[in-house]
């Protein structure tokens, strides 16, 4: 093999192993809301997470988020918060929908799902 072929198929091999390269799963912190928070029915909120430890590759850089009612447990996946965001961004505005009083949760959901400390909805 002569060397210029060798150095093309060198190349070759490189750039695909690089970019058959797995993406990491980021589980950003949330920072807001923070426990003791009161959102009222119908106010626009914003959520936030921390960003700066993210990995070079995301495995699902889109994000949602939804509410979780922290004494059902249950996630409120018939009508998420927000929608189609970069999970990169960090924050994101959303308006608090028209839910039952009580102990809640923000569920960030990219590459996996996490949750915010338990904050109170009030009508």
């Amino acid at each position: 093999m002569r060397a210029g072929s060798f150095i093309l198929a060198s190349i070759a091999f490189f750039t695909s192993a690089v970019s058959a390269a797995p993406a990491d799963v980021f589980v950003p912190h949330i920072t807001a809301p923070i426990a003791g928070d009161v959102w009222k029915v119908g106010s626009t909120q914003e959520v936030t997470w921390d960003t700066s430890n993210a990995p070079g590759q995301i495995s699902n850089p889109e994000g949602k988020i939804y509410l979780k009612h922290v004494t059902q447990g249950t996630i409120l996946l018939d009508s998420p918060l927000a929608t189609g965001f970069s999970i990169l961004e960090g924050k994101q505005a959303v308006q608090v929908p028209n839910v039952a009083a009580g102990p809640y949760q923000i569920v960030l959901f990219g590459d996996s799902g996490n949750t915010s400390p338990t904050f109170q909805v009030v009508a």
